[in-house]
């Protein structure tokens, strides 16, 4: 298959490129090359449009429903209602042109079943990349739907071992308060610095990435001593902390839809007052350690924690555009949800750019997303591991 007729974002930062056109041979990326003349093979004319990489939104969670009250509806509805709401949820999601997510945090593992289908081609949706159950301490964020809750190092690496053996591709650790869990203050720490540096040890040794849930400015100090790979949130980051961040690599998924959404929609809509003051009280703080992570050359990867209250799941250019109003320029903004969004999740040899060899996650929108990323709203055609699942053209 051949796409031919679009201007050409390669998601490496390059300028877009013109009179390109990109073959597509057993579900990889087999050359870019001159659009002259006519091809022999099947053709896809996309003139007018912008052919870019498949989009990455680095923390979702395909078991919340994006409800005003997620956690009510996940624990009323029975296991099997959860596993074909994620079914849609990733269909939804592909449609909208995101082609690869990383789940931060399920349900007895229904979002793994879901990877595996996707995989096999049994359903449509995204490359999916599960941590399982996130890691938290006892009555820890997240221990009443998502967490395993563990107590000490050793009770860290049984815990670690277990989502291994689940399946995971990457480890979740719950290392601050949080804003959908009652009782608990997202400025406080919560695994201890011990306990951080066990569950990432025994992630990096079985070569899984570990992300952190981590908004408290002592937690993260912590998290950066043991090593954790991405930052998720960082609502009470500081300077240092970013300038630290920057010099070891570690990058930042902010999240920034997440509390907006909650403040946005508010007791009227539904949302638990206990998130909605939470909310409140941190969304500002929350743009400021998005700038100053900014400033200091942090890597930055877009997600959007879909699931949590009137974050549906589907778009990231509601993100995105947070990521922009913030002080973020377009292109670089693309570029977290591409490539960047790739080498934070180490599957930059894989996805994240268009370049022979790749897979080919594509996706043609309307408009120059380099300068507007509300046009990645406007999708006409998804290409997701080499399957056509949204033709619009």
């Amino acid at each position: 298959m051949i796409l031919r007729g679009a201007t050409l974002i390669d998601g490496s930062g390059a300028p877009a490129l013109r009179d390109r056109a990109v073959v597509v041979d057993e579900r990889r990326i087999a050359a870019i090359v001159p659009d002259r003349g006519p091809h022999d093979e099947v053709v896809l004319d996309l003139g007018g449009l912008t052919l870019l990489p498949g989009l990455i939104n680095c923390h979702v969670h395909l078991c919340l429903s994006g409800e005003a009250d997620p956690s009510r509806t996940l624990t009323d509805e029975t296991y099997a209602a959860t596993v074909v709401s994620a079914v849609v949820r990733a269909r939804r999601t592909v449609e909208a042109g995101v082609t690869t997510v990383r789940d931060l945090g399920g349900r007895e593992y229904a979002e793994l079943a879901v990877r595996d289908a996707v995989r096999a081609g049994v359903i449509p949706g995204p490359r999916v990349l599960c941590a399982g159950r996130a890691v938290c301490i006892t009555g820890g964020h997240g221990w009443r739907l998502l967490g395993r809750q563990a107590d000490g190092a050793d009770d860290l690496r049984r815990a670690v071992r277990e989502q291994l053996r689940a399946g995971a591709d990457v480890i979740k650790l719950v290392a601050t308060g949080g804003v959908m869990t009652p009782g608990v203050d997202p400025r406080a720490a919560q695994l201890t610095l011990d306990e951080l540096r066990a569950g990432v040890d025994e992630a990096h040794r079985a070569r899984r990435r570990a992300a952190a849930h981590a908004m408290a400015e002592e937690g993260i100090a912590w998290c950066l001593d043991a090593g954790i790979d991405t930052i998720e949130h960082g609502v009470f980051l500081t300077e240092a902390l970013a300038t630290r961040m920057a010099t070891q690599g570690t990058a930042l998924v902010p999240t920034l839809v997440a509390p907006h959404a909650i403040v946005e929609g508010g007791l009227a809509a539904g949302i638990p007052e206990f998130a909605v003051k939470k909310s409140l009280a941190l969304r500002e703080r929350h743009l400021e350690a998005f700038r100053l992570a900014l400033r200091a050359g942090v890597a930055i990867a877009a997600g959007t924690d879909a699931g949590t209250p009137l974050n549906l799941h589907g778009s990231i250019v509601p993100e995105l555009a947070l990521m922009v109003g913030a002080g973020m320029d377009p292109l670089h903004a693309l570029r977290s949800a591409t490539s960047a969004a790739a080498r934070v999740l180490g599957i930059e040899t894989e996805t994240g750019s268009v370049a022979p060899g790749l897979a080919a996650d594509l996706i043609a929108v309307e408009g120059d997303p380099a300068s507007d990323v509300k046009a990645l709203d406007a999708v006409r055609l998804v290409i997701a591991d080499g399957r056509t699942v949204l033709n619009r053209l």
